[in-house]
């Protein structure tokens, strides 16, 4: 199985440690590499591996979730080593419109998708799944994957991570393997939405996906037979799903998307200036380092620039920010002084935004 081919768990390694290098438990695991990548290959061959007790813990931004935390070894290693073999076939599965945790897809690449969409159509159906991750059932997803993987130590290692967190439901929000899980789960409804409904103008990131037309008792049709497909098939219904002009603004991804520019979305602007404003003051105590605010600073970055984000920028004084983390490093990957979205105008952002193709982006 190239699940447990040694070259792939020390490649899992290497991914489940990126960026983790100073957590104690992988500097313990390093300290004995070879011997530590046998025992985890041992598990897998014997199947002797089982999930280890799961660490909750409750966050509140953007909204109350709950998290399941697993140690880094085995299990954080065993997710990486699986995804590394799975990822790449089920990415060639889903419909080029969707754009969740796949390779070459992201936040940025669906906002200009979306882009194509509010302009060429009149309304928009915005449906969100209420609870998705929490309400993804056991045996429906185990149905789905064993309609696509056929190898049984595979699916004795995909059936121990499932079944892991009890209950028959929940794909756990903090596993590696969960956004893969989902978005597995969710392509049964872009497969029906395309093929069976007609939905050409569909898009989806996770639980969240919208379906464009000019005629607005087509999308009033769709959101009916949607919502019977989720509630059927898949055992979920919706959190809101909603038909309005476009002319409204489409609001997905973090950005508001109207027939000529783009806003960032006020929620997220809001929190956004509140992380901000405390980043000087955290530098300057040592409450974080100089690289976590660089890290800072350039997501954020990655975030404006790709809106029409002039007067948010001055109300945060993003370039004062700016300047500051490029006296450490130079990281923008830019040139010249100024923050690009300051040089837009409202009239003339659709010109803007396909232009931002050509720019140095952060991975989404």
């Amino acid at each position: 199985m190239k699940i447990t081919a040694p070259d792939n768990i020390r490649a899992a390694f290497a991914r489940a440690a990126k960026g983790k290098g100073r957590m104690a438990s992988v500097q313990k695991f390093a300290a004995n590499l070879d011997a530590n990548l046998e025992n985890v290959r041992r598990l897998l061959l014997e199947k002797t591996y089982r999930t280890s007790p799961y660490t909750r813990k409750k966050v509140f931004e953007p909204k109350e979730r709950e998290l399941f935390v697993l140690p880094f070894a085995p299990d954080r290693i065993v997710h990486h080593a699986l995804m590394n073999v799975l990822a790449p076939i089920w990415a060639g599965l889903f419909i080029s419109d969707s754009y969740a945790c796949i390779p070459g897809r992201g936040v940025h690449s669906g906002s200009r998708r979306t882009m194509e969409f509010v302009r060429k159509n009149r309304y928009a159906l915005k449906c969100d799944v209420s609870k998705f991750y929490p309400s993804i059932d056991h045996a429906v997803l185990l149905s789905i994957i064993e309609r696509k993987i056929k190898c049984p130590d595979t699916l004795w290692l995909i059936r121990e991570i499932v079944a892991s967190v009890g209950g028959g439901k929940n794909a756990p929000i903090g596993n590696y393997t969960s956004q893969w899980f989902g978005n597995l789960y969710m392509n049964e409804l872009d497969t029906y939405a395309k093929t069976v409904l007609g939905c050409r103008n569909y898009i989806r990131y996770n639980d969240d996906f919208c379906v464009f037309h000019d005629d607005k008792k087509f999308l009033h049709d769709r959101r009916e037979k949607i919502g019977e497909f989720l509630s059927v098939k898949l055992k979920l219904s919706f959190s809101c799903a909603d038909v309005f002009p476009v002319s409204r603004g489409v609001d997905f991804l973090g950005y508001r998307h109207f027939d000529n520019y783009i806003l960032c979305r006020k929620s997220t602007a809001k929190r956004v200036k509140k992380r901000l404003e405390k980043l000087p003051g955290l530098l300057a105590r040592g409450g974080i380092t100089a690289e976590q605010f660089r890290s800072s600073v350039g997501s954020t970055w990655g975030w404006l620039k790709h809106a029409n984000s002039h007067n948010l920028a001055v109300a945060v004084k993003f370039d004062e920010l700016r300047k500051e983390a490029q006296n450490h490093e130079q990281i923008f990957g830019v040139r010249g002084g100024r923050h690009a979205a300051h040089g837009r105008e409202k009239g003339r952002a659709g010109d803007d935004f396909g232009e931002a193709n050509n720019r140095p982006e952060v991975q989404d």
